[in-house]
């Protein structure tokens, strides 16, 4: 089952494509021509919503265009569109119609990013990736024109920078951009939501030996409990822990059962063993009686 993602506000076009939209900038381009953004974080699902998609465009066509930038070998790299191209090659279309813009591979970075989160849904991970290429970028940027600014105060005012056109705090970007730290195992078991978003930004702390055996005895045992992170945070060197070590950890600090409390046993059970005839106090008489024949037996073992 895929993933659900997140849901968020659907911008403008314009927004969308990250290039204003109009009759002449569009440009109908062979698909087979058009090659995939490099490194792009978001995913492509052959799910229902897909097939939706296919069946629109089959019935109406591409309603918006994609936004590419030409290559160096005469084709296209794809900037904001995988979705669309992707259901237009289901649909059985050999064109597109395309938005055609130069961008330096920064300007690219921003307009991949800009014009994929103003998806309805996405992925923790697509968000992730997406704030960390953007930020990488700009900070790029910034570091051509600003040589001589504090680079914590530019890493600082970047994550703002970044998440004020998403809604997002500054500290709200830095823990998505900290899942990016996550081995792939444990950022899938986030996407689908079997790992909780402040359980994975604590794992992310952890060097990547760690996160392997986390993400195993979550696999082996089926759960992974807010106590456990916080034990394994705890410890005082890390670095030298073993795959042992960290299990004896996990597993010590799983609450305790309780050693005391009231037992009780049903009617309809002990009438499997009593006469109707008797009464509660003649059942509980024969029962410590017969409890207490068990404890000397024990006792003489």
């Amino acid at each position: 089952m895929a993933a659900k993602r997140e849901r968020i506000h659907f911008e403008s076009v314009e927004e969308l494509l990250g290039a204003p939209i109009n009759a002449e900038g569009v440009s109908e381009i062979k698909i087979n021509s058009i090659t995939a953004f490099e490194n792009h974080p978001f995913k492509v699902l052959d799910d229902a919503k897909m097939d939706e998609l296919v069946e629109s465009i089959k019935l109406n066509g591409i309603i918006t265009p994609v936004l590419v930038r030409p290559d160096d070998a005469g084709g296209y790299e794809m900037i904001s569109g995988h979705r669309r191209l992707h259901a237009a090659k289901l649909a059985g279309l050999t064109l597109i119609p395309a938005v055609v813009k130069n961008m330096t591979d920064d300007e690219a970075v921003i307009a991949m990013v800009d014009g994929n989160v103003q998806r309805e849904e996405i992925l923790p991970s697509e968000r992730a990736w997406s704030l960390k290429m953007k930020m990488d970028a700009l900070r790029r940027q910034g570091s051509r024109t600003d040589l001589t600014s504090d680079h914590d105060d530019r890493k600082s005012s970047t994550a703002s920078a970044v998440g004020e056109g998403m809604g997002l705090g500054e500290a709200q970007v830095r823990r998505y951009v900290r899942l990016t730290n996550l081995i792939p195992e444990l950022l899938d078991l986030v996407d689908e939501k079997k790992i909780t978003f402040v359980q994975a930004i604590d794992i992310a702390m952890f060097n990547k030996d760690v996160q392997q055996w986390i993400y195993e005895y979550k696999k082996e045992n089926g759960f992974l409990k807010n106590e456990q992170i916080a034990a394994l945070k705890n410890l005082p060197n890390l670095d030298n822990l073993t795959q042992y070590t960290l299990i004896q950890v996990m597993n010590d600090a799983l609450p305790k059962p309780k050693a005391n409390g009231s037992i009780s046993i049903s009617e309809k059970k002990l009438n499997k063993y009593f006469p109707p005839s008797y009464s509660a106090k003649e059942r509980e008489n024969i029962i410590f009686e017969l409890l207490e024949r068990w404890k000397n037996e024990q006792e003489d073992m």
